[in-house]
């Protein structure tokens, strides 16, 4: 650990710059690029605990780097809501390495220096977003988190990927332009600053009717929210190859966004403020139509990345009404539902791209039997299923819980009926995928077929190297076999273990994160 607390915070942001630099330097040596990826994710993350450690204490670590403009610095402060974002990201990002070793060698893809290279500074922006300051910071480092995940997601180079990439791009920079940009510098008009602070900095500045309309220009704003009708980018960006659906969906983008409209309640608007306006029910309740069109959806999808994505879409509306409840227990459980879903939805993109590698299938429809020949994946799907369910023993039971609470709280029986409704729907469309893996029979025409390795929505040729097939030694690099089973890479299928092991352990050990959501509204009522 390094100096002052201001060292460490612009320590622990750069480590992965470091990183990125460090796979450019070693990449024509693989292990050695992915041993350095592995080795600075560990001691980033082991910085992110030495801040903590210093938040729980009652601090709140800052640094100014420069004034851009007179009342306007590019500044960090470490406060409870944005530790939860970090350990999220820190942690999740050395497993999600391990994880796409094993998944980008096992299915050959091409440009792999490259992915590790922009993956590394994702997390930059990732931490940046999680320590700023004030909102000006935050948009520098939500922008910069956009740009450097548009390679990732265009990763295949196909025609399809460059399109996909354009929806990604436009959508995210349209609305954070043209939405978040002018609720910021209005409510500099306003407030004469962009610092966050305990209670908020609007309350009293302009009409009520004002202040809604800025509350709606900063929800849809934040494109990465996924609130509909700006959802599309999100099952565009499932074209990129699974390592980079887990990035999106669990470790950096999403969870940007809705930690976004968190930290705006809390510290911009105030708990106490957000009572106030009518159109914070009226965003609850579009918050609310999100969850249930994101269920449907993903009802109806065959293809399990994008069942995942639309299921996404749904859960991030969970956390965006925890925030539009505007009361103590739905802030609280919609920052809890931050660490809850990362690690439960990962679990689920691990096991999807583990499947596709080692199974090369990605139907659902197809997967019938599959959980005998790979009972570790399917075992943790299951997990990672009744997290996002919110069933016991995985940690989204507490989440929904405080959620639930939030809405009876607020008097808001119609919203406790959605979450409702939202879970009943995530138990057949995503139990259906270990039900038939484990107890239906495989298909009658012989089942899974070993010729597709394209990516869901790729173009299925990896590398030069071509596919890979069992050889005269029995070896196959896309699959761990051992006995009759056939799982993914050890790399990929340990991850996938240590995910599943953590979103049970949250069930169990949750304290931490009610401890840390229990600070930011303490503060955030006054």
């Amino acid at each position: 650990m390094i100096g002052s607390p201001g060292t460490l915070i612009l320590v622990t942001v750069l480590l992965p710059c470091l990183a990125g630099v460090l796979v450019l330097l070693l990449g024509r040596n693989p292990n050695a690029r992915e041993a350095a990826t592995l080795l600075v994710g560990g001691v980033t993350f082991w910085h992110v605990l030495g801040i903590l450690h210093l938040v729980r204490e009652g601090e709140r670590p800052s640094l100014t780097l420069l004034e851009v403009v007179p009342g306007v610095e590019f500044a960090f402060q470490v406060e409870p809501l944005g530790m939860v974002f970090a350990l999220v990201a820190s942690f999740l990002w050395p497993v999600t390495s391990l994880y796409a070793i094993g998944y980008m060698r096992g299915h050959h893809e091409k440009n792999q220096t490259r992915f590790f290279f922009f993956f590394a500074i994702a997390i930059a922006g990732a931490l940046g977003v999680a320590f700023s300051g004030n909102l000006f910071t935050l948009f520098v480092f939500y922008e910069f988190l956009t740009l450097c995940t548009f390679p990732l997601v265009t990763h295949h180079q196909t025609e399809e990927a460059k399109r996909s990439g354009r929806i990604y791009l436009g959508i995210l920079l349209t609305t954070s332009v043209g939405l978040q940009l002018v609720a910021i510098i209005w409510t500099w008009v306003l407030a004469g600053t962009l610092d966050f602070r305990d209670g908020g900095i609007l309350a009293g500045t302009a009409s009520a009717g004002v202040l809604g309309a800025i509350l709606v220009l900063y929800v849809y704003g934040v494109g990465k929210a996924a609130v509909m009708p700006f959802h599309r980018w999100l099952p565009a960006a499932m074209v990129a190859p699974t390592p980079v659906s887990a990035l999106l969906h669990a470790v950096a983008v999403v969870k940007a966004g809705v930690f976004t409209v968190l930290k705006l309640a809390v510290y911009v608007f105030g708990i106490d403020l957000l009572q106030t306006l009518a159109t914070t029910a009226w965003l609850a309740w579009a918050a609310a139509a999100t969850i249930i069109l994101g269920s449907l959806v993903a009802f109806s999808k065959d293809n399990l990345k994008a069942r995942l994505a639309y299921s996404t879409i749904s859960q991030l509306s969970y956390i965006v009404l925890g925030a539009m409840l505007a009361n103590s227990l739905g802030i609280i459980g919609g920052g809890m539902h931050i660490a809850m879903h990362a690690f439960g939805k990962i679990t689920l993109f691990f096991a999807a791209g583990a499947i596709m590698v080692a199974a090369h299938e990605k139907e659902i429809s197809r997967m019938h039997g599959l959980g005998r020949k790979m009972p570790i994946t399917f075992g943790a799907f299951l997990i990672g299923s009744l997290s996002i369910i919110g069933l016991p023993p995985a940690g989204g039971a507490w989440s929904k819980w405080f959620l639930g609470m939030g809405t009876l709280d607020a008097g808001q029986l119609g919203l406790l009926c959605v979450l409702m409704l939202s879970s009943l729907l995530g138990l057949y469309y995503l139990l259906e995928v270990p039900v038939k893996a484990f107890f239906f029979a495989p298909p009658a025409d012989g089942g899974h077929h070993g010729h597709d390795h394209g990516d869901d929505h790729g173009d299925g040729h990896g590398d030069d190297h071509g596919h890979a097939h069992d050889g005269a030694d029995g070896h196959d690099p896309s699959a761990f076999v051992i006995g009759g089973l056939r799982e993914a890479p050890l790399p990929s299928l340990i991850a996938i273990c240590v995910t599943a092991a953590a979103t049970v352990a949250l069930f169990f050990w949750p304290e931490l994160w009610h401890e840390l959501m229990s600070a930011v509204v303490s503060g955030g009522a006054q």
